[in-house]
């Protein structure tokens, strides 16, 4: 390669990543929604993902044909994800699952402005109140609360549809659960990503849990669910084997049997006291057969529409079996099919649900939505063996009804709550499926019939007999929030998979190449010192051959390191050998900028005044909120005048026994403004005990304080 060639492939690979930017398809659908600051989405950055931890019930391998092209990086199972969802999504694009999604079902924020535990934001007034020079509120710019300017959750909403079409499967669906808040304004969002073509129905969803606003409007007893294909021409549905009950109206319909209608009486075998009640319907079918379109009784069928049997006689014997009604029959009969309500077990589903259930709230997630309603559609639009995914996974419903029905899930939530309360919903499934299926002598898989659906209060512990599950483990990754500190080797590997660099595990010294660059990894657990850059020079002069450009890759870098990377590049000058440049992962915008997961830090106290033990929080720090906001918050860095605006709720024990936590009391504020108050007197204990103080912050995070009382 000549100089010229090599200075410019050196370039080129220092000024772009080489794995990490994921092509992301425009939006080409009508009509087209606008807001002030949209922005298209052509790429986004994929970051890698750090295992945390699997779970594996018995010896059973997920070794179907469905796993064949299963990404070889994963384990053959479920996949958590820890993390913003559109950096999730980018990364699964990334990393094998692009079209490959079979169902997709989102219940994302509504922009409602309500006070909904575990739809992230600080607490406290300042949710209310605007960042000196941002035209946002700090709930507004983490960008994890149902609180948002109108603008942000549109193009919140906008990059994320556009990232699920990529993962949708060619004849996938996605449904998107929204209510009156913004279900307007999302509709032309789908139809823009997805185009209004595609769009197959809009879902009423009934509650049956009332709201009492009559004092000031009706109550709001639906939720919108809008269900869009890739392609509607090629969806997977299966809605003809779901039957409904008759409403009311419907049943209104039906006639009881008599004598005086004008009719004909239809053969029944029946007295006419029997009550069996009836209604009167058209009795030609949509259709062109030419062989069911003759002249009957004097009439024939208009051009769309044919008989239903193919001979007169067959009509004939219609009649005398009751199947048909003949309405005056002296004076030109009308001809009409009977339908009798004992002999119809329902009616298809049509697009108003109202048996469902109510909102299945509780203490975690008041917006829960019931196992019913998630079965219907998984049940319904996919077919066992397929990838169901939810990137607004909360509670964890949908993964876990797509774990009992024998469904391949992957979900994803930014808040670690929701990853705690989804794993011990889906060991509590998996266990009582295992268990079924070493009873059931491990008999093969039987599809079932989905007008067999879930109950509303079904127990996670409740599982189908007839289903083989698709897997009987799960393991639970972040995306970009790593814990760099626990092997070197495993953040050099996130490193280069994040960066595109070759490994070259060889080199005793230098971590692999990029483009024509020499790549070293400087351990994170520390920032980029001049003692590193000195062990470099110590490394470049035992290799005297070596001509190649060094590219460093810190987690930070100190302001002395600078300076020695400046000099040395100047004496050397820009045609000279071993000219180093380095990439700065916390703060290089071309990269994302690295997440760094540090713990939450408490400090805790505790006093005795007259004849009570106060226990008090003297300080709490979050630093994953304050690195998410500063993500946010631009040039500005944010500032958190009162710690307990990052807490979301404080449980103590004043009787630890270091293994069970028993929360003896709880401070849970109410309202998104209220704050925890941070100092709790009890009784003085008669012995000494162990006080213990878990302290969660708004994303989830805990942390647990044990402090030591002796009585005097």
């Amino acid at each position: 390669m000549s100089e010229e060639a090599t200075k410019q492939a050196t370039a080129e690979a220092i000024a772009r990543p080489v794995k990490t930017e994921v092509k992301v398809g425009a939006a080409k659908g009508r009509p087209m929604l606008q807001w002030v600051g949209k922005r298209p989405l052509a790429q986004v950055t994929a970051f890698p993902a750090q295992l945390v931890e699997t779970y594996k019930a018995g010896d059973e391998e997920a070794n179907g044909p469905e796993w064949k092209d299963w990404p070889a990086k994963y384990p053959k199972g479920g996949l958590l994800f820890h993390g913003d969802n559109k950096e999730v999504l980018a990364h699964l694009l990334a990393n094998g699952f692009r079209g490959k999604v079979n169902l997709i079902y989102i219940d994302p924020p509504f922009d409602s402005g309500a006070d909904y535990v575990r739809k992230v934001s600080l607490r406290g007034p300042a949710i209310a109140s605007q960042m000196e020079g941002s035209e946002y509120t700090l709930g507004e710019q983490i960008q994890y609360a149902d609180i948002w300017a109108n603008d942000n959750y549109l193009q919140f909403m906008y990059e994320r549809l556009l990232l699920l079409k990529e993962l949708l499967a060619f004849n996938g669906s996605i449904w998107l659960h929204c209510d009156y808040h913004k279900s307007h304004h999302v509709r032309m969002l789908m139809d823009e990503v997805f185009g209004s073509d595609n769009l197959q129905n809009e879902i009423i969803w009934q509650r049956t849990d009332p709201h009492n606003d009559a004092q000031s409007r009706l109550g709001w007893v639906h939720d919108t669910i809008l269900w869009y294909g890739k392609d509607r021409s090629r969806i997977t549905y299966r809605w003809q084997e779901v039957v409904d009950d008759l409403s009311p109206a419907a049943l209104k319909e039906y006639n009881l049997f008599k004598q005086n209608d004008g009719c004909v009486v239809p053969y029944t075998g029946q007295s006419e006291k029997s009550g069996r009640r009836f209604k009167l319907d058209d009795c030609t079918y949509k259709g062109k057969d030419a062989d069911r379109q003759f002249t009957w009784r004097g009439a024939r069928p208009s051009d769309k529409r044919q008989w239903p049997y193919a001979t007169p006689a067959g009509m004939d014997d219609a009649v005398v079996s009751g199947k048909f009604y003949l309405r005056n029959p002296d004076r030109g009969a009308a001809r009409c099919r009977v339908s009798y309500l004992d002999e119809r077990p329902g009616q298809i589903l049509q697009t108003i649900w109202t048996e469902c259930g109510r909102m299945k709230g509780g203490v975690d997630y008041p917006t829960q939505k019931p196992h019913a309603l998630l079965s219907r559609i998984i049940r319904a639009s996919s077919d066992p063996g397929d990838i169901v995914l939810d990137c607004f996974v909360g509670s964890g419903t949908t993964v876990a009804v797509a774990q009992k029905v024998g469904r391949r899930w992957i979900a994803c939530d930014i808040n670690k709550g929701a990853m705690q309360t989804s794993e011990r919903r889906l060991q509590t499934i998996i266990s009582a499926q295992l268990s079924a299926h070493v009873k059931n002598g491990k008999a093969a898989q039987t599809v079932l019939d989905i007008s067999s659906e879930a109950a509303d209060d079904e127990p996670d512990n409740a599982v189908p007999a007839t289903t083989l599950p698709a897997q009987f483990s799960f393991s639970h990754w972040r995306v970009n929030d790593y814990d760099l500190q626990r092997q070197h080797n495993e953040a050099v590997d996130l490193a280069c998979e994040l960066l595109g660099v070759t490994r070259n595990r060889s080199d005793v010294y230098f971590d692999g190449t990029r483009g024509a660059l020499l790549v070293k990894i400087v351990p994170f657990n520390h920032p980029l010192s001049p003692l590193d850059l000195e062990q470099l020079r110590t490394e470049l002069n035992a290799r005297p051959t070596e001509e190649r450009q060094i590219l460093l890759v810190c987690l930070g870098a100190e302001l002395a390191a600078r300076t020695w990377l400046d000099n040395w590049n100047r004496l050397r000058g820009k045609e000279a050998p071993n000219r180093i440049e380095f990439i700065e992962l916390r703060t290089d915008p071309k990269y994302g900028k690295l997440f760094e997961h540090k713990p939450a830090e408490a400090q805790v106290s505790i006093a005795t005044e007259a004849d009570q033990l106060v226990v008090a929080i003297e300080d709490f720090l979050s630093p994953t909120i304050l690195e998410r906001l500063s993500q946010t918050s631009g040039v500005l860095q944010p500032k958190i005048d009162d710690w307990r605006s990052m807490v979301d709720c404080v449980l103590i024990d004043t009787d630890y026994d270091g293994a069970v936590f028993n929360i003896v009391a709880s401070d849970i504020p109410e309202k998104k403004t209220d704050l925890v108050s941070g100092s709790y007197p009890f009784p003085l204990p008669a012995k000494p005990v162990d006080l213990a103080v878990k302290i969660i912050d708004m994303l989830g995070e805990e942390v647990v304080r044990v402090l030591r009382y002796e009585p005097k």
